[in-house]
């Protein structure tokens, strides 16, 4: 079955024809207004049998791929103000697709999904009952499909057996979490009921002591949406180092002396191991590691730094490998107890995994 793969970004749209996991075809398209001519013009050149779309929130209903019908599309488009950066975009791709090609499958792929099986310990916030169940307060988690692939392709590099053991998936990109896999179901994760939660990222500030935001709305007179916009937009290394969100440009700048990079670079590692830490011991443990996404892929001191910092639970790379690795391969160190693994990121091949399945159920 040949899947159509669309993955609509906050300006993008991002396509691609998969015949098994291999991409056949691929288009991506820097700007995007949300039509159907796009589309409408990849299928009738490369044709497909189903379309699979990344859609970020599925909420509490849509725990897994789900072929799309009007009453889908209306209970994702209700989830818009949990997701409103993203949601939107992905609906427009669904929408469009639907009008291209009205008689070809399409499936939503939610990247929530992935951490729908979290125990009510993990995913409940200690906030009163009424409003848990009123507003359907929880940690979601995100970055689900990107977790999902990577977690079985790393247990492929390390010759270990899929969906067994202690895994901690870290997904490190301009957004980043981790997830706390045991044989192969996520137990834990770093995001929680926006993408705001959890590690230092780019532009995020991660997670923040709620009375500090609290303090700068009552004390500060700090306007709700310039704090949102603040968390969001203007922290993480961005707002630490003052000279960029991306990590090779704050490396740089730390690496030639600048004493604000330096505290964003060294804030950045303490969140990753810190987070890590977290995710070991709700794991018990630890067998694979696993690093995916722009940064984790590509910036071989953040891995050496994190696998030395937890070194105490087995974890040793060896240098050579590291420094070489940017997409799939084993960087452990000879006798190292806990395997570490870098895989590139492919959620297109998890989207069509994904809709082959739900569309084969049908």
């Amino acid at each position: 079955m040949r899947v159509l793969t669309v993955n609509a970004g906050s300006s993008s749209l991002k396509l691609g024809l998969l015949d098994g996991d291999e991409a056949v075809a691929e288009e991506t398209l820097e700007r995007w207004e949300g039509g159907a001519e796009p589309i409408r013009r990849f299928l009738d050149e490369h044709g497909a049998d189903a379309v699979g779309h990344r859609v970020v929130h599925g909420g509490t209903r849509i725990v897994a791929a789900t072929v799309v019908d009007d009453g889908v599309l209306s209970y994702l488009e209700s989830l818009t103000e949990l997701a409103p950066l993203h949601q939107p975009r992905a609906l427009a791709g669904l929408r469009a697709a639907r009008t291209a090609e009205p008689d070809t499958p399409s499936v939503v792929c939610v990247d929530t999904a992935f951490h729908a099986g979290l125990s009510t310990a993990a995913a409940t916030y200690a906030l009163p009952r009424e409003w848990n169940r009123k507003w359907g307060l929880r940690r979601y988690g995100f970055h689900g499909l990107s977790h999902s692939y990577a977690v079985v392709r790393g247990a492929e590099l390390a010759v270990l057996p899929p969906r067994q053991g202690r895994v901690l998936c870290c997904h490190l990109g301009a957004g980043a979490s981790m997830a706390a896999v045991r044989d192969g179901r996520c137990v834990d994760t770093t995001m929680g009921f926006t993408p705001e939660e959890g590690l230092v990222m780019n532009t995020r500030s991660g997670t923040v002591d709620p009375g500090l935001l609290g303090w700068l709305l009552n004390t500060k007179g700090v306007a709700p949406q310039d704090l949102f916009d603040v968390l969001a937009q203007r922290s993480g290394l961005a707002g630490l180092s003052g000279v960029s969100g991306d990590l090779r440009d704050v490396l740089a700048a730390r690496d030639s002396g600048d004493a604000d990079a330096t505290v964003a670079v060294d804030v950045y590692l303490h969140s990753l191991v810190r987070h890590a830490g977290s995710m070991i011991a709700v794991l018990g443990g630890l067998d694979l590691l696993v690093f995916t996404g722009g940064i984790g892929e590509h910036q071989p001191p953040v891995r050496s730094a994190v696998c030395e910092a937890l070194k105490f639970v087995g974890t040793k790379v060896d240098s050579g490998l590291n420094e070489q690795a940017t997409q799939d391969a084993d960087i452990s160190a000879p006798g190292a107890a806990v395997r570490t693994v870098v895989v590139q990121a492919r959620e297109d091949v998890e989207i069509a995994r994904q809709t082959r399945a739900a569309t084969l159920a049908t």
